[in-house]
């Protein structure tokens, strides 16, 4: 008789991958796009590769998230620097909802767009047939695990250069209202001279790699409302645009 498979190799038996990889055409492809030619090609597979695409046991070695997480932090570093440079009379209140809008993941994923990267992202059949390949959230969590594997690979220079031709057309975009609704949700609620606005989250659904957040904003007496996001965050701004639109009848 037969020992039974071990448990990681039926997973990957599931379409599961053994070891995430492009093809010699693809890696080309997608490092002329990136703008930089890696000495570790492993770190740009590890980039694009979605936790869906290897088993559990395999997700801190061989998907994106780790680099993801560097990633994040360099994108606002580089931000920072760049709206501190050429914003040298605003103040950090007027620098912070700027910097909130050019690193949330809607960002990061109209920058994966506007390269047309999102054909190199590894994704299980799954969540390949569910539209993972168009989500924001995948789209931003690999374009900041790019942002991580250049700047491991070749430092922040070259993540820098990555950084500026992705957000080119944000960079160049008419400036929109500075302030994100929260802001406004709670300078609506001074100037009525009531509390700060609350927010609750009323639930967190979804797989860790992908979650949702429910998130229910409050002003004293006046009202809520109730909305979802990727992320608490993203949520939180969304119960407060909801929110306002109520209490002020803007449309």
């Amino acid at each position: 008789m037969r020992p039974a498979r071990p448990k990681r190799t039926r997973l990957r038996s599931k379409g599961k991958l053994d070891t995430p990889s492009l093809t010699v055409i693809e890696l080309k492809a997608l490092q002329e796009i990136v703008g930089h030619c890696f000495k570790s090609p492993d770190l740009l597979v590890r980039a694009v590769t979605h936790p869906s695409a290897v088993s559990s046991a395999d997700s801190v070695r061989l998907s994106n998230q780790r680099l993801e997480f560097l990633g994040d932090r360099v994108l606002n570093l580089v931000i920072a620097e760049r709206l501190i440079d050429r914003r040298k009379m605003e103040s950090e209140g007027d620098l912070a909802p700027r910097l909130n809008s050019l690193v949330k993941k809607g960002a990061c994923a109209m920058a994966m767009r506007h390269l047309e990267l999102q054909r190199f992202i590894i994704l299980s059949d799954s969540e390949i047939s569910s539209g993972g390949r168009e989500r924001e959230s995948t789209l931003g969590d690999a374009c900041e695990a790019i942002i991580g594997a250049i700047y491991q690979d070749a430092g922040l220079s070259q993540a820098r250069k990555f950084i500026e031709k992705g957000w080119a057309p944000q960079f160049s975009a008419a400036p929109a209202e500075t302030k994100d609704p929260k802001t406004l949700l709670q300078e609506w609620a001074q100037g009525q001279g009531l509390p700060l606005p609350d927010y609750n989250v009323l639930s967190r659904s979804g797989p860790d790699h992908q979650p949702t957040y429910e998130v229910k904003a409050s002003v004293m007496d006046r009202g809520s409302a109730v909305a979802a996001g990727s992320s608490k965050r993203d949520a939180e701004r969304n119960a407060a645009a909801l929110l306002l639109k109520s209490l002020t009848g803007d449309t």
